[in-house]
């Protein structure tokens, strides 16, 4: 625990069910899905039809000369996190660029300009592969783009713990500014790999959901017939800030950042443990980071992803580390599984339910598995006063990373 508090003066998002944050939480307090039939000629091939594609291409934000030297997962992080950046209101501030870091991952990366340029490379030669393609594919692309974009100078940072990635990328820009490296942190992180070949590799694992006729539902955490995760794509940017540095400046402060608790499984690389033991660990972490103990958390934004194992694990995680008192929610089952933004969308999220005093609703939980016995926010929006709440991002590996946010 550090006597330096960090509070979140920023956010950022282009996500399945919105073009920006205020856009993507109406969708989910409202319980609208942004899964749907793939609009990709390609996808009639796959058994995976479905998917979770961004509300606003990035196309309409950013002009096309630019666009060609970005992926496409850089040019959404690009967009939260300038987002984010104008939220603070730090450019009017005049913050010292010296004392600005930031922390962004990812966890496939540029996989879009790897295998399209490839495709290139084969049919036409070297001739015709794009000058920018290892700056558009290489993994700290996003970070290095918004780095250069905010002219970040007290370091650039690019997280890749696979679907943990956001959320650590989080817990690092908190460790940034508790260290006194810098005052402000741009922390986030970005997915965009809809393509066939991640489609073909994750539906050979038999991880996605096969729901292809009713795409709207094919995300469902902790239902009895879930069948998969759907794979989703999005960025999501927080701004954190030193306390005292935000309120000599009359920031506006969405909640404050108390704790992280980050943990490894060293069990398998795709499977999780299967008592969620690990996870347990990073929750308990967080709570000991952030000086509270599981009574105090009141609402949880769970991991759940709809698959079989992973979801009930998790169930047994939070009941050992948090209790059975939370109110918990898995808002996947609106955006699908955005991999590594995931751990950053949901935090804006927790952030967002502390702020307005509400759980946004898990969809889809029509036939709850038989042991589940925590309390869901299904189906509908719940008025909860949330003093204190707690977001879980585990990724393949192993990776386990829990966040504690509290009121300002």
């Amino acid at each position: 625990m550090s006597n330096v508090d960090v509070v979140v003066t920023g956010l950022g998002a282009t996500t399945p069910l919105g073009g920006d944050v205020a856009s993507t939480w109406d969708a989910m307090l409202a319980g609208r899905s942004g899964v749907g039939r793939l609009t990709l000629e390609w996808a009639d091939q796959l058994t995976v039809k479905i998917g979770a594609q961004l509300k606003v291409d990035p196309s309409e934000v950013i002009d096309r000369v630019r666009m060609r030297r970005l992926d496409r997962s850089e040019a959404i992080a690009l967009i939260a996190a300038k987002q984010a950046w104008a939220d603070a209101g730090l450019e009017e501030a005049g913050l010292d660029k010296e004392r600005l870091a930031v922390s962004f991952g990812s966890g496939i990366g540029g996989a879009l300009t790897l295998l399209n340029q490839d495709d290139i490379l084969e049919e036409s030669g070297q001739r015709k592969v794009s000058p920018h393609t290892v700056p558009m594919l290489m993994p700290n692309g996003p970070a290095a783009w918004v780095g250069i974009e905010l002219q970040a100078r007290a370091g650039v940072h690019a997280m890749a713990s696979a679907c943990a990635t956001g959320a650590e990328a989080m817990s690092l820009g908190l460790d940034i500014i508790r260290s006194g490296r810098a005052d402000v942190v741009v922390a986030g992180g970005t997915e965009a790999v809809i393509h066939p070949l991640p489609y073909a590799g994750f539906a050979n694992m038999r991880a996605m959901s096969t729901r292809n006729d009713e795409p709207e539902k094919a995300s469902r955490p902790w239902d009895k017939g879930r069948d998969g995760f759907v794979f989703g794509e999005g960025a999501g940017a927080l701004v954190l800030e030193r306390a005292d540095h935000a309120r000599a400046r009359g920031a506006k402060i969405y909640a404050r950042l108390a704790g992280a608790g980050i943990t490894s499984d060293g069990f398998d690389i795709v499977q999780p443990d299967p008592e969620c033991k690990g996870g347990a660990r990073a929750m308990g972490k967080a709570l000991l980071d952030a000086g509270l103990t599981g009574a105090d958390i009141v609402h949880v934004n769970a991991h759940a992803t709809s698959t079989p194992a992973g979801d009930m694990g998790e169930i047994l995680g939070i009941k050992a580390a948090v209790g059975t008192h939370p109110v918990i929610t898995s808002t996947k089952s609106m955006s699908g599984h955005l991999l590594g933004a995931a751990g950053a969308l949901e935090s804006i999220a927790t952030i967002l339910a502390i702020r307005d005093s509400v759980v946004p609703p898990t969809i889809n939980l029509d036939d709850p598995d038989d042991k589940l016995d925590l309390d869901v926010a299904a189906h509908k929006a719940r008025q909860l006063d949330i003093p204190a709440a707690m977001n879980n991002s585990f990724g393949f590996g192993g990776h386990n990373v829990a966040l504690v946010f509290t009121r300002a």
